[in-house]
């Protein structure tokens, strides 16, 4: 069998998503959409269903797949319903809503749902994808809030730059936010990951926790330019095995392109993980890896199935020898860093590799 595998580890997501929980001062939404950034969505709500205060999605379709699957606890559409005909669902499953568009509550209006539906209201604050203008949110909210079809009403809003440290627009979004919702009672839902971990001023009583659920930073560049906060842990360890070795004198290139060209006798190693795998095409010569527990480098072009790392200093390495991709040993954000980009794509990028699990919980 082919060795290329993500191990996820669940009670590393558990602990990410507790400290969510305790950032927060308050209740926490585990975002498992995207089949949570790659991690396998049944199978981490399925660990978290103990400890969440509910889940959040992007659409129908994948709250609907929870809850087949048996999970109970509160899901929140971030996207919303996307059509009116949605909402009879919505009640049938207990299902919570954004709300973000004029027409939404024009439909919601017109609906006879089994039960109130409780609903987000989303402001547009600064980030200008989807949300309610700040001159209608006041009116928008009350309508809501007189409509029998509503139930509980959070007021929302989504950071832009967040994950920017020292960029102003995150303090401007919260003085747009407390401008529009003054006076509005009730919940509130601001922080996503970066706020979660860089803007302790961005608090509310819904916390979405999303990348950083899955143990991986969201703010990039220099370590010692962003904001410090407790360690995450990784949940996802992408990992294969060397399946050839090759020797190479000097100046013989290596891989399509022939991108890198050694400087000196190389031991080459041969990967079976490739961008097929999810594993980042362009990632550069000196990404790093791990090679049976030490510390190595990719040379060469990624390709399809494959890839080579160099072997020169792995005296005891060779066919079979453990190569960790990223991981405990090896940083998602240094791979990042070297391949053109981002956390989240690298994440939810991964495919094709069985996802294999791990929980303490579950023995004994």
């Amino acid at each position: 069998m082919r060795p290329a595998r993500a191990l996820i580890d669940l009670d590393a997501l558990r602990h990410n998503y507790r400290l969510a929980q305790r950032l927060g001062g308050g209740r926490a939404l585990a975002v498992v959409k995207a089949d949570a950034y790659g991690h396998g969505a049944v199978r981490c709500a399925a660990a978290l269903q103990d400890d969440a205060d509910g889940f959040a999605v992007a659409f129908l379709e994948e709250a609907l797949a929870l809850r087949e699957a048996g999970i109970r606890a509160p899901i929140l559409l971030l996207e919303g319903f996307l059509a009116a005909d949605e909402l009879p669902l919505l009640a049938e499953h207990a299902l919570w809503t954004v709300v973000h568009a004029p027409w939404q509550v024009e439909a919601l209006a017109r609906a006879n749902p089994a039960q109130p539906l409780d609903v987000w209201l989303k402001l547009d604050s600064g980030m200008h994808r989807v949300g309610i203008d700040a001159g209608d949110y006041a009116a928008t909210w009350q309508r809501l809030r007189a409509m029998p079809q509503v139930g509980r009403l959070v007021k929302m809003t989504h950071f832009a730059r967040a994950d920017e440290p020292g960029q102003n627009r995150t303090r401007e979004q919260l003085d747009a936010f407390d401008a529009a919702t003054a006076g509005l009672p009730g919940e509130t839902s601001l922080c996503n990951s970066p706020a979660l971990l860089g803007w302790p001023e961005a608090r509310g009583d819904w916390a979405r926790a999303g990348l950083m659920l899955y143990g991986v930073s969201p703010f990039a560049g220099d370590p010692a330019t962003r904001p410090a906060h407790p360690p995450l842990r990784p949940v996802m360890t992408l990992e294969s095995r060397v399946i050839a070795v090759r020797d190479l004198p000097a100046g013989e290139p290596v891989g399509y392109g022939g991108i890198f060209v050694s400087e000196r006798p190389t031991r080459v190693g041969v990967v079976a993980m490739g961008y097929a795998d999810g594993y980042p095409q362009f990632a550069a010569t000196g990404t790093p890896v791990a090679v049976d527990g030490r510390p190595g480098r990719l040379i060469g072009r990624v390709s399809m199935d494959m890839l080579t790392v160099d072997l020169s200093d792995h005296a005891g390495a060779g066919v079979g020898s453990r190569v960790e991709l990223w991981g405990s040993e090896v940083a998602a954000g240094d791979v990042v860093a070297h391949s053109h980009t981002s956390a989240y794509r690298l994440l939810c990028g991964v495919k094709r590799v069985p996802l294999q699990y791990r929980d303490t919980a579950l023995r004994g």
